[in-house]
């Protein structure tokens, strides 16, 4: 699953594993898991990025954990039975928003992992609950702008990544003020801009999917 957020183009896979994390089987639980990897391909970015050979850095752990959460929120974890879904977003180019594409493209990947597993009767029709996608937001010389690229979120005042599934509720809420503090006021702008932008992306989701 290829998914392009203007210049930022993310390559979104989904395996499927029989079996679970060692820590998850020995903490006796039985439902299965949903987990993802994220990486900066070198000359994704204006300035090669060397690869992380040994272990991720602090930035791609702290992404890929919010992918990881997201794409959970998405599924019944107990209908997945003792196995788990590893989705693999691997960024080709990057322009800002890495993290609200993967998230997105993310979801479809899962989604037809999920739809493979429910074909064969691996898992039930329902396990796969609703969508989930994410959009940055943001304020930029005092105009609020929708999915920032690099240039925009480098002058951006407020800053936000928003994760929400198809029912409205948010999962996930990264957000800053890099010089003045923004209001409330300001943060509901904000927030219902990105649910405007998500509701277009669960559309394009349905049409990636055919459903």
């Amino acid at each position: 699953m290829l998914v392009e957020f203007g210049r930022t183009r993310v390559l979104c896979c989904a395996t499927v594993e029989e079996r679970r994390p060692p820590w998850l089987t020995q903490s006796g639980q039985t439902h299965g898991w949903v987990t993802a990897e994220y990486r900066l391909l070198p000359r994704s970015t204006q300035i090669r990025t060397p690869r992380e050979t040994h272990s991720p850095g602090g930035r791609t752990m702290e992404i890929q954990r919010l992918i990881g959460r997201s794409l959970r929120a998405a599924i019944d974890l107990n209908a997945l039975g003792e196995r788990q879904i590893i989705v693999d977003c691997d960024v080709l180019q990057a322009d800002g928003g890495t993290r609200t594409a993967s998230i997105t493209g993310g979801f479809v990947a899962l989604a037809l992992a999920v739809q493979k597993l429910a074909a064969t009767g691996d898992v039930p029709t329902g396990a796969l609950r609703q969508p989930v996608a994410a959009v940055s937001v943001g304020l930029v010389q005092g105009e609020t702008m929708l999915d920032l690229c690099y240039h925009e979120d480098s002058q951006a005042d407020v800053d936000l990544n928003v994760v929400m599934t198809a029912d409205g509720r948010l999962v996930d809420v990264q957000g800053s003020a890099e010089r003045e503090p923004f209001s409330h006021a300001t943060l509901d702008v904000l927030l219902r801009l990105a649910h405007q932008g998500i509701e277009r992306l669960y559309v394009l989701q349905r049409e990636a999917l055919e459903i």
